[in-house]
């Protein structure tokens, strides 16, 4: 028998994903098609799409992405996720990730929203609770996790998102909500993941800074020690450092993006696996097939046949 707690938390999950459905169809009545909207709150924005969408790379900032109707699936390093309405994607670190909506339609559009953390309010809460903030070990909890979401976070994107409707009251009683969210998420699963979120220090940031660079250069070669320079560090301490930040080394994080533009490349502009290795840097076509593989569970030809049968399937449910 289930436990009563368990059904009472499921019928107030249920309960709140109908009313955040409800508010985010009133808020985007007006739109057609598929669109990501920057809301009047700063870090919310509000996702809808009538089109079922394949494999885009994203590269996250510090945020909870929540589904609200539909599904969507992500690729996490190499780990595939998918994400059922009562579910989110937990991101504290730039984690390169593939993000697709399987299915979506003018009469069930997907809809998600995602809230941006901020680490100060963050911190202020672990005081606030009374965690004692350790020295960030070489082992980190990872930068990007599916998350099960309780009642009280869904509360707490529900009163967001109503919040939209009475702008003057945005600037007062937002902060509020997003320290109510660091407190249920301490208190969740993701303990270890925001505590590192909040413990973030001035490596951290250089760690970052690099990662901007790599990013707007994936596709050529970068040697490490271009990257430590970036960083403002010594090539060992940019190392270790990065992989503490990123759970993987630098040319492991070069290789995610590698992989994942070229995945959509594939999917979205036709391209065929040769053209996309090179696209993104690779010069043999037989590494790259490799390293797909291992990612993706399937050599390129393979996976795009699969991704073609999706599209077909999503096209005759819409």
């Amino acid at each position: 028998m289930q436990d009563v707690n368990g059904i009472e938390n499921n019928a107030s999950r249920s309960a709140y994903l109908n009313d955040l459905a409800l508010a985010l169809q009133q808020y985007t009545h007006d739109a057609e098609g598929s669109h990501c909207s920057a809301t009047a709150i700063e870090g919310l924005t509000i996702f809808r799409s009538e089109d079922a969408m394949q494999a885009v790379l994203q590269v996250f900032r510090p945020a909870i992405f929540i589904t609200i109707q539909s599904a969507e699936w992500s690729s996490l390093r190499e780990r595939h996720c998918d994400h059922r309405v009562d579910e989110a994607l937990f991101v504290t670190i730039g984690v390169p990730c593939s993000v697709a909506v399987p299915v979506a339609s003018v009469k069930l559009p997907y809809m998600g929203i995602v809230m941006e953390l901020n680490r100060a309010y963050t911190r202020e809460v672990i005081e606030e609770v009374g965690i004692r903030l350790k020295p960030t070990s070489n082992h980190r909890a990872s930068g990007a996790s599916v998350l099960e979401l309780s009642p009280q976070l869904l509360d707490c994107a529900l009163r967001s998102v109503r919040l939209l409707d009475t702008p003057d009251a945005i600037p007062m009683l937002y902060p509020g909500i997003i320290r109510e969210i660091c407190y249920w998420l301490l208190t969740s699963s993701a303990c270890d993941q925001i505590v590192d979120f909040a413990m973030t220090n001035v490596h951290d940031s250089r760690v970052l800074r690099a990662i901007r660079h790599l990013r707007s250069k994936f596709s050529n070669q970068i040697r490490v020690e271009e990257l430590a320079s970036v960083a403002g560090m010594s090539p060992a301490t940019f190392h270790r450092q990065f992989k503490s930040a990123t759970s993987m080394s630098p040319l492991q994080y070069q290789k995610q993006l590698r992989l994942l533009e070229a995945r959509r490349l594939m999917i979205t502009t036709n391209f065929n696996v040769e053209t996309a290795a090179f696209e993104v840097g690779y010069v043999s076509t037989s590494q790259f097939s490799r390293e797909y593989t291992r990612m993706f569970g399937k050599p390129p030809r393979r996976d795009m046949s699969t991704c073609s049968a999706l599209q077909t399937t999503a096209a005759h449910l819409a």
